[in-house]
């Protein structure tokens, strides 16, 4: 029984104030993120769709529905996909102009390869492999599509092989890179 697991990255959310937003409740789509989904809704006609496990909070489920809507499935939502947590959400985060300026942040920042501000990257790694795998199983021998968030698509394509990716595709609204067993990925 062979299936491709298809990772994606949910689209693109409003946030005019560059907030790190992390795994706080009511972030949406933006128009851009609501066209990169119809666009990926689109895309996802091409396979035979067996299951879509999908992160629970807002805006994956929204990047999810025109998948959902174009196969007829139900939404499965998997809590393991679900954003890495973080002490820094909520705030503006950026270099000079977010939460990094102040000096009562730089306690968070000590070890980057734990992280000392959030989720060790082990815990991720394990949540997220288990989350694709329980998809890939759901999907009886066709097609999985999991809908999650950025910071997992690095550890997930970390722990696999080199010759497990063989594609990539772009597409006008968004550009995506795409693996015959991971990532699909919708840049910003």
């Amino acid at each position: 029984m062979s299936s491709t697991v298809h990772v994606v990255r949910h689209g693109e959310v409003h946030n005019p104030q560059k907030i790190l937003y992390g795994r706080q409740p009511g972030w949406t789509l933006s128009d851009r993120g609501h066209k990169m989904a119809a666009t990926l809704g689109d895309w996802s006609k091409q396979i035979d769709l067996g299951a879509l496990h999908v992160s629970p909070l807002q805006r994956a489920q929204e990047t999810a529905a025109p998948i959902a809507a174009a196969h007829n499935i139900k939404i499965t939502t998997d809590e393991r996909l679900i954003e890495a947590a973080n002490v820094f959400e909520g705030k503006p985060f950026g270099i000079g102009d977010g939460v990094l300026k102040h000096p009562s942040a730089w306690k968070h920042l000590w070890n980057p390869w734990k992280p000392s501000w959030g989720e060790p990257y082990e815990e991720q790694i394990n949540r997220m492999l288990a989350a694709v795998f329980a998809a890939r199983d759901a999907a009886k021998g066709k097609d999985a599509i999991v809908v999650s968030h950025q910071l997992q698509f690095g550890f997930c394509e970390a722990q696999l092989k080199e010759d497990d990716f063989c594609m990539i595709l772009v597409n006008e609204s968004a550009h995506w890179q795409v693996s015959r067993v991971f990532i699909l990925m919708m840049t910003q």
